[in-house]
């Protein structure tokens, strides 16, 4: 059965409130539980990324094969009328505005001139089911570097060259200020399996929730809105948080990226008192290497990934391999499993290797990365989640049934918490420990007929290859403009 549509009233979940050095956030007025909708949001506006615009619907943000494009200004593409029709409101002046321009601006100035023809028709006050106004939400635009000032001002002119003589005009300060607010409150929407970034949205509601590295809530794109869901028990009163990037990284360098990319100080427990740097610095113990050693080694490494990042660039994926395997090496006696380094190397090497099909190998190194894992991130973590569901394919495709069968249901406990399951790649993960299941009975029952069994399945039916590797990270929570 569908989820019920969310509607205004599941705003009374929350309410908006002056927090402590942060200024406003949002609070729980009722007790939540992990894996509870706290409130689902649509986008006030929204756009697909300039390099996916002929593979990304328009409206619902899933990939497709084949889609259809507006006859008029060839530019949108949608999945069928339904979509097609569901966008026109939001399609009518950028069709016209892209026609009579003649070119299609970046997605910054397509996303800003979203908002600003919504402001047009509905005004610059509260709309139905938004907390806040989009006039009212941060911009930062005096935190702005002298880079960022200068490509603020290039925005400006290219958007003024694109927006229509007869739509409403807005002073420069205004379309800074919209321009201020992509920046720092734009969210990454992903396609339908949650694997790839595909375009930005503003959600004003989500822009009142403050950032913490350990959240009580998580936020995941799920047909076509935003749901912020509970990571565990959250008491009414609460302030409700989420964690702006990705938590695996040392306190100082996570505040200098808070600092850097959303101009605030992070204070949060984690950051306060370094909780879990001692891990992410992690050495061995017997016998313990001296700090000289530990320097030369965290230098060695940084060196190695300068060098895979080129050769991946390069789609050089053999010589990846080899300079993943040799740094795990020397780091061997030196780093502990949960040491930052050791921790990138195992995910990089474990992604190609199962790319490149080499299956055995890259489950030895994906188990030893989830190992660590788990030991760093929350336990209902997203990230955690999707990184012990590759863990746990790769260990199947080697035919460690086990493990993988293990993996895929720890996996699906994380996905059930962070995503629901009316995600679909929640439904695929639930597909798949179904299957996995009944391959570790028969194993259990007969191993030898099972890895006969196995063969012959393989062999009629080719194993779908892992996509290539790319270097894009996954999808980070909150888009920057790069």
């Amino acid at each position: 059965m569908p989820e019920p549509e969310m509607t205004i009233e599941r705003m009374e979940n929350v309410e908006v409130f002056t927090s402590e050095g942060k200024g406003r956030g949002l609070k729980a007025t009722k007790e939540f539980w992990a894996s509870d909708v706290i409130f689902a949001e649509r986008a006030y506006a929204a756009v697909v990324f300039d390099s996916l615009v002929n593979v990304v619907c328009h409206t619902c943000f899933k990939r497709q094969e084949k889609l259809h494009r507006c006859g008029q200004c060839k530019f949108a593409h949608y999945c069928d009328r339904t979509c097609q029709k569901d966008a026109w409101l939001n399609h009518k002046n950028e069709c016209s505005a892209v026609k009579k321009c003649g070119k299609v601006p970046n997605e910054n100035i397509r996303l800003a001139a979203r908002i600003m023809w919504r402001v047009e028709r509905e005004g610059t006050g509260l709309t139905e089911g938004c907390l806040v106004a989009v006039d009212d939400l941060q911009n930062h635009v005096e935190h702005f570097g002298e880079e960022e000032q200068k490509e603020l001002r290039v925005d400006v002119d290219t958007f003024l060259q694109y927006w229509p003589s007869q739509s409403q005009q807005f002073s420069m300060q205004y379309i800074s200020h919209i321009f201020g607010v992509i920046n720092c409150n734009g969210f990454t929407l992903s396609d339908q399996r949650g694997l790839q970034a595909v375009g930005v949205g503003i959600f004003p509601n989500l822009g009142l929730v403050n950032h913490d590295c350990w959240p009580n809530c998580t936020v995941i794109f799920n047909n076509g809105k935003i749901e912020l869901r509970a990571l565990g028990k959250i008491s009414e009163g609460d302030e409700l948080t989420v964690s702006y990037i990705d938590f695996l990284n040392l306190s100082e360098e996570r505040k200098k990226q808070l600092k850097k990319q959303y101009y605030f100080d992070c204070t949060c427990e984690h950051c306060q008192k370094g909780l879990k740097d001692d891990l992410f610095l992690g050495v061995k113990d017997d016998p313990k290497p001296s700090q000289d050693v530990v320097k030369e080694m965290i230098q060695s490494s940084k060196d190695t990934l300068a060098k895979i990042d080129k050769a991946r660039s390069e789609g050089l994926y053999h010589e990846v391999v080899k300079l993943c395997r040799e740094c795990l090496q020397k780091q061997e006696p030196v780093f502990a499993d949960t040491n930052l380094y050791t921790l990138r190397m195992l995910s990089i090497v474990s992604e190609i290797l199962s790319y490149l099909q080499a299956f055995e190998e890259a489950s030895y190194y994906a188990s030893r990365m989830v190992d660590g894992y788990m030991k760093l991130y929350h336990p209902n973590n997203a990230q955690l989640g999707m990184a012990v569901m590759r863990a746990g394919l790769t260990n199947w495709h080697a035919g460690n049934i086990e493990a993988g069968h293990g993996m895929i249901c720890k996996a699906y406990a994380i996905l059930l918490v962070t995503h629901g399951p009316s995600h679909p790649i929640t439904k695929d993960l639930e597909a798949m420990r179904v299957q996995t299941e009944m391959e570790l009975r028969m194993f259990r029952q007969n191993e030898f007929m099972y890895h006969k069994m196995r063969e012959a399945a393989l062999n009629n039916q080719p194993m779908q290859v892992m996509a290539e590797p790319n270097n894009e990270p996954a999808p980070a929570l909150f888009h920057k403009k790069q």
